[in-house]
């Protein structure tokens, strides 16, 4: 009698916790793919590019000049011990300039990014839980997970709120 109770109770709590299971809704989002795809993302990386860009493109100006110095130095063949060593200094200096801009600009480039990132990960982080209130998830993962079904992955859609809502926004301030 007791191992009939015992079972009817097991099975009492398996069904109760099925039940329960079933009303709850269980979400996922990929957050390196919105993080990769928000149209605000794209838009923050494109004018880091625009900002960005003349400094780049004055380090890879002065990475030609190098070149030319270094073979202009290989080529010539009548220049005194003086001269020679006063342009590899040149060259030197030139390539440690070269090296310390091109580490400034990295460090700059790498803390505006996080810093756009931050920004933008808060945003998502309202479209992610905009879309669960909506769509009526009790529960919203985020990567990484380790394993997520497709069935649970509401990735297109905070995706797809983040393109309405840039799109909104452009049209509001006439972009």
């Amino acid at each position: 009698m007791a191992d009939v109770r015992v079972s009817i109770f097991m099975l009492t709590m398996l069904l109760a916790g099925a039940a329960l299971a079933q009303d709850i809704r269980i979400g996922y989002v990929d957050m390196k793919r919105l993080l990769d795809n928000a149209p605000q993302v794209i838009a923050g990386r494109a004018e880091l590019d625009i900002e960005f860009r003349p400094i780049n493109d004055e380090l890879l100006d002065d990475e030609s000049r190098l070149l030319s110095m270094e073979q202009e130095l290989a080529n010539s063949s009548g220049l005194t011990a003086e001269q020679v060593a006063a342009r590899q200094r040149e060259i030197r200096n030139l390539d440690r300039s070269i090296e310390r801009r091109r580490e400034d600009l990295a460090e700059e480039l790498n803390f505006r990014r996080n810093q756009q990132i931050k920004e933008l990960g808060e945003e998502i982080e309202i479209a992610v839980q905009t879309v669960a209130r909506r769509e009526g998830y009790d529960l919203v993962l985020s990567s990484p997970v380790a394993y997520a079904s497709e069935t649970i992955n509401i990735t297109d859609k905070v995706l797809s709120f983040l393109e309405m809502d840039y799109e909104r926004r452009g049209q509001r301030s006439g972009q």
